[in-house]
């Protein structure tokens, strides 16, 4: 007997040499938390926990083709979508999800800055992104700096963040939005999530820590997980969010700068 196949990720982004972002973080979350997952590489970075030394992109045809080979033999029950560098290759996105998507559901973690500082979008980018992607998407999770860029509202606290989801889903599109709040100093960490049916505000205290590299992508990456099994946008982000912070708990020491996450945590329980 077999039964329709859940838990299918298509994640577009780039990849960490340093395994604690991209699509590195991204495989390993989907996989500890039950998915499947696959990739389209859009980008080669060079980078450690100490910053983005050099960026080669991968050519659009290439990206195409990823999706495609994909989508023809294996589909998805999400597409992730992480770094994606140039406006060239947001278009090569959107056109493959219209082309061979076959409607399913978009997580966009609209990757601009690495943690090290380091640009990782196209200014022409931007615009597309916000104009044409955002519509599509089922969930934007963008941070306080990436909000301020999509919007152009200031996100310096809640009521910031509250205002960006509210533009993010209203005026641009998406379905939803959960503006993140790693990047607003206080002791407690505030997610705001907007979706059709209303706010919720998701609040944590804070983990001094240097290991946070990765974060955005494992959150995004776990929202999406959730999503292909089955689960409910609210509940989904729930979850992820608990993953992350025992991610974060976790993490292995690594590294000389913002070091990765324990993303195999849940392997380790007994």
């Amino acid at each position: 007997m077999t039964t329709e196949p859940k838990g299918r990720v298509l994640i577009i982004a780039g990849s960490d040499s340093g395994g604690g972002a991209g699509v590195q973080a991204d495989i390993k979350t989907v996989t500890a938390l039950g998915g499947y997952a696959m990739t389209a590489i859009t980008a080669i970075t060079v980078q450690n926990t100490l910053g983005v030394t050099a960026v080669h992109e991968v050519p659009t045809e290439i990206v195409k083709g990823q999706i495609e080979a994909v989508m023809s033999d294996l589909g998805a029950d999400t597409w992730k979508l992480g770094m994606l560098g140039s406006a060239a290759h947001v278009r090569t996105v959107i056109e493959g999800w219209y082309a061979v998507g076959d409607g399913a559901p978009l997580v966009l973690d609209p990757v601009m800055i690495a943690k090290g500082g380091a640009s990782l979008l196209a200014d022409d980018a931007i615009a597309i992104i916000r104009d044409e992607l955002m519509p599509i998407a089922v969930m934007v999770t963008p941070n306080a700096p990436e909000a301020e860029a999509l919007t152009g509202v200031e996100v310096r606290d809640l009521d910031g963040q509250m205002n960006a989801a509210e533009i993010l889903v209203e005026q641009l599109g998406a379905w939803s939005a959960l503006v993140k709040g790693g990047h607003i100093a206080g002791a407690i960490v505030r997610d705001v999530l907007l979706t059709r049916e209303g706010y919720r505000v998701f609040e944590s205290p804070r983990i001094e820590t240097r290991a946070t590299h990765g974060t955005g992508c494992t959150l995004a990456s776990a929202i999406a997980a959730y999503i292909a099994q089955g689960m409910p946008l609210e509940a989904s982000v729930e979850k992820a969010r608990d993953y992350v912070m025992e991610a974060i708990r976790h993490a292995p020491g690594l590294g000389q700068g913002h070091g990765p996450l324990g993303h195999n945590w849940t392997l380790k329980r007994p």
